[in-house]
C-alpha cells in the first residue's frame, strides 16, 4: 500500500482517521479529524472522504463524520469477542439484578483494558466504561485482576512498558497483584471516578487460563461489597462452564 512522504502507509493513516472517534467524540469536522489524528489537513478531508466513499464513516448533512454502518458489520463478525459477550450475557444480568449497579466484562488488549459489554440499571453509580471503550490497566479493578492472572509472559511485557506509571499508582505493585491473585479479586476506591468504587473478579479457563473479567462499579461506601463479590464469582464459573461445554 502507498506510503506518505513521511513513510507512513495509507492503512495506517486511514486507522489513525477512524481511531479519531470515541465516546467523547462521535462526529468530527474534516478539520478535527486531521488535529486528533495528527493528520495535515489535505490528508484528512481526502482520507475522511475516501472512508465515507465506503461506507467506514458516514458524512452527515452538516459536513461532519461519524463512523460507518459497515464497521459495526465488520465488528460484529469478529467471532472471539462476540462469542464471549452472547455467553456471558446471562450471568451479566443476573449480577445486575443482585448488585442494582453497572457490570461488565472486559478483556486485556494490547495493554488496555478492553469493555466487551456493559449492563447498567436506572439511578446507578457514575461509571465512565461503555461498549468497546478502553480503561487504564492499573486504575481499574478489572485491569489489575486481568494482569494478575495474565500469562507470565504478557504481565513481564506489561511491566516492562508501562511499569513506571503502574507502580506510580500502586507503589507495592507486584506485592499488589499477587494479593489479587490469591485472594481471587480486586477492589479499587475512587481510582476512575472518586464517588465510586469498582469490584472485579476473573474468568479462568481450563489450567487457570485466564479468559475476561468481570466487574461492578458501585458507590464508595456500597454496603454489599462481600454480596457483589460473591455474586460476581459465581457468574464467573458460571460463564467458564458454559464456555467450556461443546455447542450442539
Amino acid at each position: 500500500m502507498a506510503n506518505s512522504a513521511s513513510g507512513e502507509a495509507v492503512l495506517d493513516r486511514s486507522l489513525r482517521v477512524l481511531r479519531a472517534f470515541d465516546a467523547a467524540h462521535p462526529r468530527l469536522s474534516a478539520g478535527e479529524i486531521a488535529e486528533r489524528a495528527r493528520l495535515p489537513r489535505t490528508t484528512a478531508y481526502r482520507l475522511a472522504a475516501q472512508l465515507s466513499t465506503q461506507g467506514l464513516l458516514e458524512r452527515l448533512p452538516d459536513h461532519r463524520y461519524r463512523v460507518g454502518v459497515l464497521l459495526w458489520e465488520i465488528a460484529t463478525r469478529a467471532s472471539a469477542p462476540t462469542d464471549l459477550s452472547v455467553a456471558a450475557l446471562p450471568f451479566l444480568e443476573d449480577v445486575n439484578q443482585v448488585v442494582r449497579h453497572s457490570v461488565q466484562l472486559s478483556v486485556l488488549d494490547n495493554a488496555e483494558v478492553l469493555i466487551l459489554e456493559r449492563l447498567s440499571r436506572p439511578g446507578h453509580a457514575i461509571n465512565q466504561a461503555q461498549r468497546a471503550s478502553r480503561l487504564p490497566v492499573h486504575r481499574s479493578s478489572m485491569g489489575l485482576v486481568l494482569l494478575a492472572h495474565a500469562a507470565h509472559r504478557e504481565r513481564a511485557e506489561y511491566l516492562r512498558r508501562h511499569g513506571e506509571a503502574a507502580r506510580a499508582t500502586h507503589p507495592r505493585l507486584e506485592h499488589t497483584l499477587e494479593t489479587v491473585r490469591l485472594q481471587g479479586f480486586a477492589v479499587l476506591d475512587g481510582f476512575i471516578d472518586a464517588e465510586t468504587t469498582g469490584i472485579a473478579v476473573p474468568v479462568l479457563g481450563p489450567k487457570g487460563r485466564l479468559i475476561a473479567a468481570l466487574g461492578v462499579v458501585v458507590p464508595v461506601g456500597y454496603d454489599a461489597a462481600e454480596a457483589a463479590v460473591m455474586s460476581l464469582r459465581t457468574a464467573s464459573r458460571g460463564l467458564a462452564r458454559a464456555l467450556a461445554t461443546p455447542r450442539p
